[in-house]
C-alpha cells in the first residue's frame, strides 16, 4: 500500500503514529516506540492503542472531526486554495495546532 500523502500525529507533543492517504483509502499506525511508553494514550477512543494498522476507505472520523467548520473552513479553503472535499489536505494545513492534545504535522519533528 503506497502512501500518496503522509501526516505525522502527535499526542501531547509526543510522536504517536503515522496517518497515510493510500490508493485504497487511509491507514493509521501507532509508532512502536510510542506504544512501548507506559504513559502512551490513544489518539481517540475510536483508535485504541494497538500494534495492528487501522485502515478505512474514508478518513477516520476522529481526524475528520479536527478539521474546522463553517466560516473558519471557508477561510482555510480560500487561503490554501483547497477543495472542501480534500479532507486530508485540510487536515494537514488546518490541524497543526488544534484545540486538544492531538496535533498533525506534514514533517516529523
Amino acid at each position: 500500500m503506497e502512501a500518496y500523502r503522509t501526516a505525522y500525529v502527535y499526542v501531547r507533543n509526543a510522536f504517536a503514529g503515522i496517518l497515510s492517504e493510500t490508493d485504497s483509502g487511509y491507514s493509521f499506525a501507532y509508532d512502536s516506540e510510542y506504544l512501548a511508553d507506559e504513559h502512551a494514550t490513544a489518539v481517540s477512543l475510536t483508535l485504541p492503542l494497538r500494534t495492528d494498522v487501522y485502515t478505512s476507505k474514508t478518513l477516520f472520523a476522529f481526524f475528520d472531526g479536527l478539521i474546522p467548520e463553517g466560516w473558519l473552513l471557508d477561510i482555510v479553503t480560500r487561503n490554501w486554495k483547497l477543495s472542501r472535499k480534500d479532507r486530508f489536505g485540510l487536515l494537514l494545513v488546518a490541524c497543526k495546532d488544534p484545540i486538544g492534545n492531538v496535533r498533525i504535522k506534514e514533517i516529523r519533528e
